[in-house]
């Protein structure tokens, strides 16, 4: 009787986190997008959540220049705010600001090199290691039970290979947003990909109406295909991005797959109107705040 393929767990996740935030100047000049609010948590805080609840333990993020403000969130609670918090008697709050800096083994690094998504990943491939590891980004998520990250995992776990985020994904402008796979189906929400085309453009040029958003299980051999890629990219020819590696492990026998996420909402807060959105949706649902937000929003 066969057994399942065995494979090394996944412990490490490299998060994406250098973007400008362009679309919410002025207020990302001095703060970055990833410490926006999501009422009482930033929304990197929430991926970083998602990654633990998953059993990450040591998050490597890369960041830019001005993005300090992530690592203070996650380092230890300032000698004046736990001493405001004892006074004031607000013990769950101490604890809970506390809780933030023992979530997992926090590295930073600054990104260097050509703008696109496979930088992030080679800057970080000292820390990777020959490891399988999670690569996400820090504005945008899925928010299901299980997580997404588990279902993934447990998808590698049972197929081996790497794996990830599907989303449908069916409005004109999706297609100008997100890649789009295909593939053949191995069992119910998850396909052997064949195919992924980024930023198709249009329904018509789209393989699929399932969209890759960001959040992927990766084999650490995506590094060595990255590199490559790195060493004949021309800056002319467009952003430096792990879509082209993804399809050249493809073609040399390397299995991706696709996991439609089940049980789940994506939110992309990386643009006003779709922050927005997340921000109600999460008011809305929120014990304290969501019946009394409701009753507001009748009177608008």
């Amino acid at each position: 009787m066969s057994s399942a393929p065995q494979h090394k767990k996944v412990t490490k996740a490299v998060i994406a986190a250098a973007g400008f935030g362009t679309r919410f100047l002025p207020q990302t000049k001095a703060m970055p997008k990833e410490m926006l609010p999501l009422i009482d948590k930033p929304i990197i805080q929430h991926i970083v959540e998602e990654l633990v609840e998953a059993g990450i333990t040591d998050i490597v993020v890369v960041t830019g220049y001005h993005k300090r403000t992530i690592e203070d969130h996650f380092d230890r609670t300032s000698a004046e705010l736990r001493e405001n918090l004892e006074h004031a008697g607000k013990t769950k709050l101490l604890e809970e600001t506390r809780k933030i800096s023992q979530l997992a083994n926090f590295a930073y690094i600054r990104q260097k090199g050509p703008y696109g998504t496979g930088t992030p990943i080679i800057n970080a491939a000292h820390l990777i290691g020959d490891e399988p590891f999670i690569y996400t980004f820090a504005d945008d998520f899925v928010d299901a039970s299980p997580t997404r990250f588990q279902q993934m995992i447990d998808a590698q776990a049972k197929y081996g290979g790497s794996v990830i985020t599907c989303v449908r994904r069916d409005s004109d402008a999706d297609y100008e947003r997100y890649g789009y796979v295909d593939g053949k189906e191995v069992e119910p929400g998850l396909i052997d990909m064949t195919t992924i085309i980024e930023k198709p453009g249009s329904r018509e040029k789209a393989p699929s109406d399932l969209a890759s958003v960001s959040g992927y299980v990766f084999e650490p051999i995506i590094l060595d295909y990255l590199q490559r890629h790195l060493e004949t990219y021309d800056p002319t020819e467009g952003e430096f991005m792990i879509q082209n590696a993804m399809q050249s492990m493809i073609q040399d026998g390397h299995h991706i797959y696709g996991c439609e996420i089940q049980d789940g909402t994506y939110y992309d807060t990386g643009n006003p109107l779709e922050y927005l959105k997340t921000v109600y949706n999460f008011a809305l649902r929120h014990p304290d705040l969501g019946p009394a937000l409701k009753e507001y929003l009748k009177t608008l």
